[in-house]
């Protein structure tokens, strides 16, 4: 339908839009609705679009790189570096597969094609993320690029492939508490953090002095571990073994700084600045480990699921323990279980069943 342009002397324009897009614009003289300069434009905007079904006009189509780098652009922009580094690299086996090709090319048996060599050359594991991760950049195509082929998913057409899952470690209580004993000063503050919040490595290293409010009895953690990434405050209750473990730390700390926990090696190195936040403590739990005797090693992501587990043998309802993890649903809490060894048809057996040990206090101060 023509519109007036104000901009152009009330002229008449007429617009032909093929799937969404403007193709062509033509601007015929002004006048009224229905007239005669109104009526020109209408019927050309009629002939163009005839033309253009009959001979359509050659589109460019999209590469393969050219998608990639759109999809991780937005990627990088609304997730987290590790989301980021895990999508780069399904792109990254993409190409070495298929080299530089169009978008076009790539349907369901290039797809299952590329998919059996992941799983033939790496794991299930690896076809099945890469699966999971062309698929959504493949629907945000879809939605976002122009020119994308308007057509089924290709990677989310193939069945998933079986994996060979060892499932979630959970170090014993008593190799935890041995580990949690051999630490010091700082360290063991950290671990104690870490078991009591049933927290993230990240969200440890981020935790600040404002983040704990000891009137209150609570303390607050921030993650990125949501639908869409955005940056999300959980409050929790502080029990009292981490009350008693942060208090003595405040106290006796080196410095004063924001962060909670902080570098405290003041060894020359352009990572050891003191008094600024952790970033990385890639090798710590392994020293630890080997300190106290502890075999197999284990990192700072199985004492979450020691808590979970803990929590759940202590006769937490899955509400609560969900509360816990910071979970957005009860089924990832579940799933979360599952992984770690649980039997949750026998929820009432393990919630009967008593614990051992420091890690057997009852601290799940949500209710239920």
């Amino acid at each position: 339908m023509p519109t007036r342009r104000k901009d152009r002397g009330n002229r008449w324009q007429a617009t032909v839009k093929m799937q969404g897009r403007v193709v062509a614009t033509k601007l015929f003289g002004e006048g009224r609705k229905n007239g005669p300069e109104w009526r020109k434009a209408l019927a050309w905007e009629e002939e163009t679009r005839r033309e253009l079904l009959k001979n359509p006009m050659p589109t460019a189509s999209v590469t393969a790189s050219a998608w990639a780098v759109k999809y991780l652009d937005h990627v990088k922009a609304r997730h987290s570096a590790k989301t980021y580094a895990e999508k780069h690299r399904a792109f990254r086996y993409l190409a070495k597969y298929t080299g530089e090709i169009a978008v076009e090319q790539i349907d369901a048996h290039a797809a299952i094609e590329f998919l059996d060599q992941l799983h033939e050359e790496r794991s299930g594991s690896v076809a099945n993320r890469a699966r999971k991760n062309l698929g959504a950049a493949w629907e945000w195509g879809l939605r976002f690029i122009r020119g994308f082929p308007q057509v089924s998913n290709p990677f989310l057409a193939v069945d998933k492939y079986p994996e060979d899952s060892t499932g979630r470690y959970v170090p014993p209580a008593e190799h935890f508490w041995r580990v949690y004993e051999t630490a010091e000063g700082q360290d063991r503050v950290m671990l104690a953090a870490m078991f009591y919040l049933a927290a993230r490595r990240g969200e440890i290293f981020r935790l600040t002095w404002a983040d704990v409010d000891f009137d209150g009895g609570k303390v607050r953690l921030t993650t990125r571990k949501t639908r869409g990434a955005s940056l999300r405050e959980d409050w929790l209750p502080m029990v009292p073994e981490l009350r008693e473990a942060l208090t003595w730390w405040k106290r006796h700390r080196p410095c004063v700084a924001e962060n909670v926990f902080m570098i405290t090696d003041d060894t020359p190195h352009e990572y050891h600045v003191p008094g600024m936040p952790y970033t990385s403590r890639a090798k710590f739990m392994r020293r630890l480990c080997k300190r106290a005797n502890v075999f197999p090693t284990f990192g700072f992501h199985a004492i979450r699921h020691l808590r979970a587990v803990t929590l759940y043998k202590q006769g937490a309802r899955l509400h609560v323990i969900q509360k816990w993890l910071r979970h957005e649903s009860a089924s990832t809490t579940e799933r979360y279980l599952k992984g770690c060894g649980v039997d949750l048809d026998l929820l009432l057996e393990a919630a009967m069943s008593s614990d051992t040990g420091q890690a057997g206090r009852q601290h799940y101060a949500f209710g239920g």
